[in-house]
């Protein structure tokens, strides 16, 4: 899932080659990927871009009383083109959702791999119409210490939940939850409101800027191997965690998995797994 430091660069990347153009057409090939009738899709068609930001995980092309808004859930991801493909966008076929065509020939795909159909696109008059935009918590990298520190306080959640929750800090998701407990040494079981929380905002910041820095400069089809180059434990379990030499562990879930070191972050202690020990009885 495309997280802060991705989006951020995708941010980089469309600024100075998108504001200042104009939508020549705009096809929809997944039909579950809009999720606005009103105004409709079309209602860009010959408007200028003038501006691209991000909200949390979610990327916003800007015009003139409109926004386009693209989250990309987990398996979405953006495709760019010097020179948009001009054959025909057939519906239902493979991972394209959406292509959009600028007056400079130029343009981008919006896509997403698998069955399973959850990114979407929303045009709006106001951000505030979009459910996740309006419930948004404060970005990752603003907050400062101390907010950080009264997000946390009186949270009976495990950490990892609340670094994920997008209602109190927006852009981090599954891979960087992973990374940030990692750096600072804390287990992501752990109930939030224990956990020093200074130390685990000097880790937030540290993590996300890091990554951001790393990511910015290159285009969106070389984001996601970078990206997966910059993890050192998240997607690794089984391998060697580089700060400690301990194997790295993973728990399970219904939907996704985490992994952390049991030597950097759990005293050598290896976290319940329900789903894999059921499995294994």
């Amino acid at each position: 899932m495309p997280e802060l430091p991705e989006v951020s660069a995708l941010v980089e990347f469309l600024r100075p080659r998108v504001v200042g153009d104009f939508i020549a057409h705009v096809d929809i090939a997944e039909l579950a990927l809009l999720r606005t009738a009103d105004p409709p899709l079309d209602a860009v068609i010959g408007l200028e871009i003038t501006g691209v930001t991000r909200v949390g995980k979610a990327l916003i092309l800007e015009f003139e009383g409109l926004f386009l808004v693209c989250r990309f859930a987990r398996a979405g991801w953006l495709v760019w083109h010097d020179a948009v493909p001009t054959g025909p966008v057939r519906m239902g076929k493979g991972p394209l959702g959406m292509r959009v065509g600028l007056a400079s020939g130029a343009g981008f795909d919006l896509t997403e791999a698998g069955t399973k159909k959850n990114a979407s696109v929303s045009l709006v008059r106001d951000l505030s119409e979009v459910e996740a935009i309006a419930q948004a918590g404060p970005d990752a990298l603003e907050l400062t210490a101390d907010e950080f520190a009264e997000v946390l306080a009186g949270s009976r959640s495990r950490i990892k939940t609340v670094l994920e929750d997008q209602s109190l800090i927006s852009g981090i998701g599954n891979a960087f939850s992973d990374e940030i407990l990692h750096t600072a040494k804390v287990s992501p079981f752990a109930t939030a409101e224990k956990v020093d929380a200074a130390v685990v905002h000097d880790a937030m910041v540290a993590v996300l800027t890091s990554a951001r820095d790393a990511l910015v400069a290159l285009p969106p089809s070389k984001v996601k191997a970078a990206k997966k180059k910059l993890l050192r434990v998240h997607g690794r379990a089984g391998e060697t965690c580089p700060v400690c030499g301990t194997t790295i562990a993973e728990v399970s879930f219904a939907d996704k998995s985490l992994q952390y070191c049991p030597g950097c972050q759990t005293g050598g202690k290896r976290l319940s797994d329900r789903r894999m020990d059921r499995l294994l009885k």
